[in-house]
Formats: structure tokens, sequence, C-alpha cells
């Protein structure tokens, strides 16, 4: 595995151990990512499910907003599931009080759309460059996208709703692939960090 990325998981709240599994079972190096420091060393971030207002606040705290919106502008790969899809849209429908965004998808995005914790659901997802079946997304208190501007490609939808939306390097679902034991949406990232890293190489 000497060619595989580096790909860190915002370590500052939300399901962090999934994902750094998943991410070593599509063949990444996975890590922590919580100081500017730890950030700088990785090719690629996911940003976990959790609670977007949350992360938001611990991010400013421990000091990586910043850095982490100056490495998505210059190209970063970056993956949001759920929480991790609200930090990257450009806009929030309902924003809590004080509730910040990193950015990165040029998307309308509303907070816990599909309903409160004991509404959460499953269902099959047919995501767009993810071959086979449809993916198993597990729904928990999540969002969906309003609206899409010109630069954003949808990726799949579930009832009449965008739920996967990629612009550049950056992608986002509304649903958690980390929760599944499906790798397939992690593979998908992990191919888009390679191929970042090829092209600056």
């Amino acid at each position: 595995m000497t060619d595989a990325p580096v790909i860190g998981v915002l370590a500052l709240q939300g399901d962090v151990r999934e994902h750094l599994i998943a991410l070593a079972a599509a063949d990444a190096v996975a890590r922590p990512v919580r100081r500017p420091e730890e950030l700088a060393e990785v090719d690629g971030l996911v940003l976990p499910g959790g609670e977007s207002t949350t992360i938001s606040k611990l991010a400013v705290l421990f000091g990586v907003m910043e850095p982490l919106r100056a490495r998505v502008r210059a190209g970063m790969p970056v993956y949001g599931t759920c929480a991790g899809m609200i930090m990257l849209a450009d806009k929030i429908l309902d924003p809590r009080s004080g509730q910040e965004t990193i950015g990165g998808i040029d998307m309308i995005v509303r907070r816990n759309a599909f309903g409160r914790q004991n509404e959460s659901f499953e269902a099959a997802v047919d995501v767009r460059g993810v071959p086979g079946d449809p993916v198993e997304g597990v729904f928990i208190r999540a969002p969906w996208v309003e609206s899409v501007g010109a630069g954003a490609e949808v990726l799949a939808e579930h009832d009449g709703h965008i739920v996967a939306v990629r612009q550049g390097n950056v992608l986002a679902t509304s649903f958690h692939p980390e929760l599944t034991g499906d790798h397939r949406v992690h593979s998908l990232f992990v191919d888009m960090v390679r191929a970042n890293r090829t092209t600056e190489s």
C-alpha cells in the first residue's frame, strides 16, 4: 500500500471510528485530525456525522476552521456525511445561531429534513459513480439538499430529495455509508483523493 493516500477524519465529534475503519478497508491510511498541524499532513479529509452546530463551534475552537476552508479552496478532496454535508454547503436554509460552514459545494441544505432521531431509517440508494447494487443508506436526523448551483452534480436522490452531491473534489451524502459495512462510497472518495494527488505531483 505504498501509494495509499493519507486521509484524515475530523475527530471533534461524531462517528469518527467508523469512518477510520471504512477508509482503511478502502485502502487508505486513515488517521484522526483535530489540529491544524494534523490537517496539514493529510491528502484528503472526511467530515463525519454528528451535530453540525457543535462541530462548527469546535472547529473554530480548535483552530481548524480557517485552515480547512483554505485547503478546500485550494482543492483538497473532502467528503462529508450527514452533518458533514451541512458543513460543506455554501448555504444552510435554517442555520442555528452562530453556525458556520466550511463551504465547497454550491448547494442549499435543510437540517434534520428527514425528521428526528426516532424517524431514522435505512433505504437503498442508487449513487452515480458507485458500481454494483444500490448503496444501503442509513439516514439519522439527515439533511437533504434543497437546491444545487450549476457547478454541483447530483449523484443520488431519495423520495424526490437530493441526498448525494459532488462538486469537483468535494463529495457529500445525507446518509451514513460508514455504518453499513459497505465501503464503496469510501472507495469512490479514496479514488478522488488518489487522482488529486496524481494531478498535484
